[in-house]
């Protein structure tokens, strides 16, 4: 008989290695419990253990590993299409917090979302389109905080061109120079644009020569990346700016087609009361229309509105428009690509399959035993802040996840026990009292009932809709979890030259101080030919009949001190004294 090859994955289960190998579930069971494997149809059992089992039962059978294909979900740059429609550009705001990225946008767009902001810094990507000399442009706003990295990174590559916002007075700071590494990976060209020139400070050749210093080569500077000198305040040199814009487009030829099926990328996702999950989508390529069914990783919908992110209503979207849609059965991820599909069918079907997907990948994610073992032990010697996690949207909470958990040590870790979006529910209550973890809700509400039971359980629900207060929260949070710091401060030493009283928990002695100062209150070592031979609590000393608190070097004194067991102290000891101090750390 020739050998079958069956290829089956890292982990698979009982059921399913039984399926593939056409032998009765309870058969392959009973054979596991011969080889001291405990496992339920559902449970999982590695590759090593299935390959034992086949050569058990003398199966003519080989088990091949299955190779997983690729994720596509993360994927180099925008798509670039040769053929097709003259589309909009799709610019990428990007720049360091504080440096006017925001309120430039506002003079573009006629809105001053500045105002309406927490903390006047960008939380999460915003995308709208206007019109300059009757052509479309398309601007992402990106966070400048170093807590949103990721959506930062997640802009760039949604983008065919970058304006990177420095301000004039401040020059290239941490995150513009990440903004240019974001951009160059990317691959997409660069606009900079100096703001706040009006300023008396504002020094725009110190921002080139700090440009240069990054390679960024301005134009004059033996290089083509243009800068453009504007103020957001003052609305100066905005048109030159989206005039620029356009003739890079131009040099690019941005083409898409316009027909055929729609597909496009996941910018953002949240959670509305009255309208469910609703996402805001790129366009890519194809038309978008109300009605079309979309999938997006192992999400899926049945488009019910088509808007633009300002709210006004759309009966379809062409490439590089920003659109807002709801109709999804679960909020879709953030930076999941989508496309369009014939019917529901399909629709459903391409989910169940990315879901299937999910799962095998995590499955393949399992440890061996030395690693767990290891893990175990690095857990045992961590403390844990427990958390649970509420945001407004899904980019914003992949964003302060990310950042809790990069402020973990070697000492202490943030552990996610929960994550959601929209308000903070009853049942983040419960497991928040069962695991002993703080509510952060970030940009949203926490409803009175919720309030009123975190009260009765003495849960701790904090709402910030800043992340970087957020941040320091919860590294006050962790420092109270870290084992203090013990400071011990040497004092003095005494040589014992006599011995008044000598009991089980007390000893009275005299001697001559031969260095230092002794003072109190302290403890002490008792050494002996430079071996400790107790530690002891110092609890008086005397200079003749009188009690004192402080005995300098050279001078002659009588000390008493308590222990929790007999010492048995000599003439010629050496009694070292010395203050310990507990100091709580910080992060």
């Amino acid at each position: 008989m020739s050998t079958r090859t069956i290829e089956i994955e890292d982990m698979a289960t009982v059921g399913t290695l039984a399926e593939k190998l056409d032998l009765p579930v309870s058969q392959l069971i009973t054979e596991l419990m011969k080889n001291g494997v405990m496992a339920t149809v559902n449970e999982r059992v590695d590759f090593d253990t299935a390959q034992i089992i086949v050569s058990e039962l003398n199966l003519d059978v080989e088990l091949k590993k299955q190779v997983s294909e690729p994720s596509a979900s993360k994927r180099e740059k925008r798509k670039v299409h040769e053929s097709g429609d003259t589309r909009p550009p799709v610019v990428a705001m990007m720049g360091h917090v504080d440096h006017g990225k925001t309120s430039l946008l506002d003079v573009i767009h006629g809105k001053e979302v500045t105002k309406t902001e927490s903390g006047g810094i960008t939380q999460h990507i915003t995308a709208y389109q206007i019109v300059h000399n009757k052509r479309p442009i398309t601007f992402l706003d990106t966070p400048g905080h170093a807590a949103f990295a990721a959506i930062r990174e997640h802009g760039a590559l949604l983008t065919d061109l970058v304006v990177i916002v420095v301000a004039a007075d401040d020059g290239v700071k941490p995150q513009t120079v990440e903004a240019i590494r974001f951009a160059k990976k990317a691959g997409v060209k660069i606009i900079v644009a100096v703001n706040k020139v009006d300023k008396p400070e504002a020094d725009v050749n110190r921002v080139k020569q700090q440009l240069a210093d990054h390679e960024v080569l301005v134009e004059g500077w033996g290089g083509d990346t243009v800068v453009v000198e504007v103020s957001a305040k003052a609305k100066q040199g905005i048109d030159n700016l989206l005039d620029m814009i356009l003739l890079l487009a131009d040099v690019e030829e941005l083409k898409a087609p316009k027909s055929g099926p729609a597909a496009g990328l996941i910018i953002e996702s949240h959670m509305v009361t009255g309208r469910g999950s609703v996402a805001v989508v790129l366009v890519e390529e194809g038309t978008l229309k109300k009605g079309d069914f979309v999938v997006a990783g192992s999400s899926y919908a049945k488009i019910r509105n088509l808007e633009t992110p300002d709210g006004d209503v759309l009966t379809e979207a062409g490439p590089s428009t920003p659109v807002v849609i709801t109709g999804f059965k679960s909020l879709p991820e953030f930076g999941d690509e989508f496309k369009q599909v014939k019917d529901e069918k399909v629709a459903r079907s391409q989910t169940t399959e990315a879901q299937n997907a999910q799962q095998a990948s995590s499955s393949r994610q399992n440890l061996g035993s030395s690693e767990l073992l290891h893990m175990m032990k690095r857990i045992q010697e961590l403390a844990e802040l427990n958390v649970i996690v509420k945001a407004d949207v899904q980019g914003s909470l992949t964003s302060v996840i990310d950042s809790l958990k990069s402020l973990g040590t070697d000492e202490i870790a943030v552990r996610v026990v929960g994550s959601g979006i929209g308000a903070v529910s009853e049942s983040d209550e419960h497991m928040a009292q069962t695991s002993g973890a703080i509510v952060y809700a970030f940009r949203v509400p926490i409803p009175v009932g919720t309030k009123r039971l975190a009260a009765r359980d003495h849960v701790s629900i904090r709402h910030y809709d800043v992340i970087y207060e957020l941040l320091d929260d919860a590294k006050a949070g962790m420092s109270l979890l870290l084992s203090p710091e013990i400071k011990e401060t040497e004092l003095g030493r005494l040589i014992v030259r006599g011995i008044f009283k000598l009991t089980k928990t007390e000893v009275i002695c005299g001697g001559e101080v031969t260095k230092g100062k002794l003072s109190l209150p302290a403890q002490a070592r008792i050494m002996r030919d430079k071996e400790q031979v107790a530690e002891v609590e110092v609890v008086a000393l005397k200079r003749g009949p009188t009690d004192v608190t402080e005995v300098n070097e050279g001078e002659m004194c009588g000390l008493s001190f308590h222990s929790s067991a007999r010492v048995d102290l000599q003439e010629g000891d050496h009694v070292e004294l010395f203050r310990r101090e507990t100091l709580q750390r910080s992060l």
